[in-house]
C-alpha cells in the first residue's frame, strides 16, 4: 500500500528524510481493526518525527500521520482516535509506537473508532482527533468554560488556537486572540474572536486562557486571567521554561492546568458539538495523496492558516 514514511531523521532539513512509496500491510493485533483511510490530516508533530522527537532508528522507517477519517472493517463511517494505551497504563499516539494514519489503511484498536456524524465530510473529520480535541478538552473538561464566559487564545493561527477560536463562540464565550500577524489577525477575527496583538490589554480579565506558545505570552496569560481563572497548556512553542509569578498566582486563586488530547468520549462529544452549530474545521488546503509531499512542505513553511488535509481517494 501507499503511505508516507520517515526513513531517517535531519533536524535541520526534515523534509529530506520524508519518502513516499510502498509499506507493509497493517498486521492487526487481537480486538484490532483496520481502517481504509479516506482523509488525513497532518499536524506538526510529523514534522517532529521527522526530525526524530519521539522516534529512534530501530522504529524506522515509520508511517507519519495522527489523524484520519475513513471506513470501518464493517463498512461504517469513522474516525480513528489516535491515542494507543497498553496493558501497563501507558500510552503513545499513532506514529510514535504504531504505523500513523497517512496510508491507504492504518490498524488501531476497536475501541479507537468513533463514529463519524454524516454532517461531517471525511476531510473534516479528519482535522479533529488532535489538534481540535485538545482545544475541546482545554474549554471544557480542564477549562470548565461556562456558557457566556470568556477566553483568550493566544498564538492564534495554529490548529489547535484556531480550534479554539471556533469552539469557545460555539460554546457561547465571548472570545479573544492574540497573533503576530495583521493577516492572521484578519482571518482570525472573521471567525468571531476580538483579534489583538500579543501582550495587548483586554477589555475584560478571562475565564480562561488557551495556552499553546510558552514563555513568550506565559505572563500575560497569567495578567489576562480573572480572579479564580484557568490558564490551560497544552504546548509551547516559544519555550518550557516561562517565568510564573507565584504572588499573582495564590492573591488570584489562579489555575494553571496541562493538558493533552482527551478521550474518544470528548470526541465523540466534539463531533456532536460540531453536527449540531454547524462549525466546521478551517481547513487551509486539501492535498490528494498524489501529492502528499506537497502537504508536509505547506506544513513545514509555516504559511498556513487552519489544517493541511490529505484526500486518499487521490
Amino acid at each position: 500500500m501507499r503511505a508516507a514514511f520517515a526513513t531517517a531523521f535531519n533536524d535541520a532539513d526534515p523534509l529530506s528524510v520524508l519518502e513516499i512509496g510502498d509499506a507493509p500491510e497493517p498486521a492487526p493485533l487481537d480486538d484490532w481493526a483496520v481502517v481504509e483511510v479516506r482523509a488525513s490530516a497532518l499536524n506538526h508533530h510529523d514534522l517532529w518525527s521527522l526530525r526524530g522527537v519521539g522516534l529512534h532508528e530501530a522504529q524506522l522507517p515509520m508511517i507519519l500521520g495522527c489523524d484520519a477519517a475513513g471506513i470501518g472493517p464493517d463498512g461504517a463511517e469513522v474516525v480513528v482516535y489516535p491515542v494507543i494505551h497498553t496493558e501497563k497504563g501507558d500510552s503513545s499516539i499513532l506514529s510514535e509506537l504504531h504505523p500513523g494514519t497517512v496510508a491507504e489503511r492504518v490498524a488501531v484498536p476497536a475501541y479507537n473508532l468513533v463514529p463519524k456524524p454524516p454532517e461531517l465530510s471525511f476531510a473534516e473529520a479528519a482535522c479533529l482527533p488532535t489538534a481540535w480535541l485538545t482545544a475541546f478538552r482545554m474549554l471544557t473538561t480542564k477549562g470548565r468554560l461556562a456558557d457566556g464566559g470568556s477566553v483568550l487564545v493566544q498564538g492564534a493561527g495554529g490548529g489547535v488556537a484556531t480550534a479554539a477560536v471556533l469552539l469557545g463562540t460555539a460554546l457561547g464565550a465571548r472570545v479573544y486572540a492574540t497573533s503576530r500577524d495583521p493577516a492572521k489577525r484578519e482571518r482570525i477575527a472573521a471567525l468571531g474572536a476580538l483579534a489583538v496583538e500579543p501582550g495587548a490589554r483586554l477589555p475584560e480579565r478571562v475565564d480562561v486562557v488557551v495556552e499553546t506558545v510558552g514563555e513568550a505570552t506565559f505572563e500575560h496569560s497569567m495578567k489576562c486571567a480573572k480572579v479564580g481563572g484557568r490558564i490551560v497548556v497544552s504546548g509551547a512553542t516559544s519555550g518550557y521554561l516561562p517565568r510564573v509569578n507565584l504572588r499573582r498566582m495564590f492573591a488570584l486563586q489562579l489555575e494553571i492546568l496541562g493538558t493533552s488530547m482527551g478521550t474518544p468520549e470528548e470526541l465523540a462529544d466534539l463531533m456532536a458539538l460540531l453536527a449540531r452549530t454547524g462549525i466546521r474545521p478551517v481547513i487551509d488546503t486539501i492535498v490528494p495523496f498524489s501529492e502528499v509531499r506537497k502537504a508536509f512542505e505547506l506544513l513545514h513553511s509555516g504559511d498556513v492558516f487552519g489544517k493541511v488535509v490529505i484526500d486518499h481517494s487521490r
